[in-house]
């Protein structure tokens, strides 16, 4: 199925209307180690970055290209660990990582694909490198981002989306200058294949050296982008490898130059303006709903690990 599309859209009246702003650019923290199997920078949170700022996108580890050598024994990655209150979500460049949970979900997702999972009221999962991949050993490039869920919906059931590459469609920029894949949201008329829980948009973006990229958003929507790999320019401001431009809510669009050939991810969405109480892989509304997810956790109410 041929799924690229045209942005000529984009030339139309939100165009005369202002540009957002760029309130700043973050570096993120240094590398460290998910597991044994993922060695990313933790772009927020953290104490620079508000995270009223970012809702409703609470946290973005990147993974940003690495070759890993050949595994003659066991494997890599993040065994069985709990998660309840939000969703992660993984995007695979490359390499190939495979997933299991205790409400019964499991997949493989490789370059292009994407992993969507809605931990809500409470799952175990672990995340490894493919076992055939460990064993050649190759590149891993990736993103993990943790997305807020609404309180409403934090005790809902668990869910899995597994996105694969075809599924995405893809808009190419108007003067060639690069190409769009529309995960979540609605962009230049294509729309991605993500159910979200709260409005979202998130672009997968290849820029061209010179090319210009042109987002219309809901004035009331947190934008943020990722400049994955790249070096790219947003007013006067200047993103390069694994930095993140936060606008300002004051403007009809976000738009950013390449000034070299480059990788972006454009995050936007409408902010949960609710309280967040957090305790590691827990985040929800008060320290009481914590307390009840350390213990429903300790007392196996998350599922029994599959054999």
């Amino acid at each position: 199925m041929d799924t690229t599309i045209t942005s000529s859209t984009l030339h139309g009246p939100e165009l005369a209307a202002r540009a957002r702003r760029v309130e700043s650019v973050h570096r993120g923290g240094p590398m460290h180690w998910v597991g044994d199997g993922f060695h990313v920078r933790g772009v927020f949170p953290g104490r620079s970055l508000p995270m009223e700022r970012t809702s409703p996108f609470l946290l973005l580890d990147h993974h940003p290209r690495q070759v890993y050598p050949a595994l003659t024994q066991g494997r890599r990655g993040v065994g069985w660990h709990p998660h309840r209150g939000f969703e992660t979500v993984t995007l695979a460049w490359e390499g190939t990582v495979a997933h299991r949970d205790t409400a019964g979900h499991s997949g493989i997702i490789g370059p292009g694909d994407v992993q969507w999972m809605t931990a809500a009221s409470g799952i175990l999962h672990e995340e490894y490198h493919e076992q055939e991949f460990s064993r050649r050993g190759g590149p891993v490039r990736l993103l993990q981002l943790w997305v807020n869920l609404p309180a409403r919906l934090k005790m809902s059931e668990p869910g899995y989306q597994p996105i694969t590459a075809a599924q995405i469609p893809t808009v190419a920029l108007d003067e060639d200058a690069g190409q769009v894949r529309v995960i979540a949201g609605e962009f230049a008329g294509a729309r991605g294949p993500a159910r979200t829980h709260t409005p979202i948009s998130l672009l997968d973006v290849e820029l061209r050296a010179k090319g210009r990229l042109v987002v219309p958003l809901p004035q009331d929507h947190n934008a943020l982008v990722l400049v994955e790999s790249g070096h790219a320019k947003a007013g006067s401001e200047h993103g390069r490898d694994g930095e993140l431009f936060v606008f300002e809510n004051d403007g009809a669009f976000v738009e950013l130059v390449a000034k070299e050939d480059s990788h972006l991810v454009v995050l936007a969405g409408e902010p949960i303006d609710e309280p967040i109480a957090s305790y590691g892989p827990f985040v929800m509304n008060t320290r009481v709903e914590i307390a009840a997810a350390v213990r429903d956790f300790e007392a196996g109410k998350f599922g029994a690990v599959p054999k």
